[in-house]
């Protein structure tokens, strides 16, 4: 072989391994699948629904979308607080009624309006005293109803905020169809007798 068709020969090697040293060099491009942002799934937060409803009862049952339960909710508080608002004017009449019977002032006569008071003689002492007596049983009893109120109208604005906390811990639990419950009736003997009694079964 001649030195021409040695460099002939070098530089055909030559051009044929520069695309391969290209490619070797060439930094490898992230996969475009591979590389998109992944989008993180926020976390159902029992915090944030307790804390809500804390604010706002029914903010809570919103933010776990248990819409239902909005209505629910503040039917409960107006019910409850009818009852307070009338037991309340109650026990104001009634203690308005007593007052107005023991001062004795013939332009303050409000216990006329009680219906009961046609069964007493307010000339005799011992009328006087029952019908006075009952006046007072009657404040304390709707003030006890109106301050029992006050405490169930407390205990529903935490069942409120328990209600949303238990939801939102609930809320990505999956109740796959593999999940049932079936009952049927049954009979258990004790001490030689037997009772009717209903079998439950729960499948996995």
């Amino acid at each position: 072989m001649n030195f021409r068709g040695f460099l002939t020969n070098s530089v055909l090697l030559i051009l044929l391994l520069v695309p391969v040293f290209n490619l070797r060099a060439r930094p490898q491009e992230p996969d475009s699948l591979l590389t998109e942002d992944i989008v993180t799934e926020e976390v159902h937060s029992p915090r944030k629904a307790t804390i809500f409803s804390a604010i706002l009862p029914g903010l809570g049952q919103a933010y776990n979308k248990k819409y239902w339960k909005i209505p629910v909710i503040y039917i409960g508080f107006g019910t409850i607080g009818y009852f307070i608002s009338w037991n309340n004017d109650k026990y104001q009449f009634n203690k308005t009624a007593y007052q107005h019977l023991v001062d004795q002032d013939p332009e303050t006569k409000l216990y006329e309006k009680i219906e009961a008071l046609i069964y007493y003689d307010l000339n005799n002492p011992t009328h006087f005293e029952n019908f006075k007596d009952g006046l007072i049983k009657r404040q304390d009893y709707y003030r006890r109803n109106r301050d029992l109120l006050f405490i169930s109208m407390v205990g529903f604005y935490g069942l409120n905020i328990v209600d949303a906390s238990v939801d939102a811990h609930l809320f990505d639990f999956d109740i796959s169809e593999d999940l049932t419950m079936h009952w049927s009736p049954g009979m258990v003997n004790l001490n030689n007798d037997y009772y009717y009694c209903v079998n439950f079964t729960f499948n996995f």
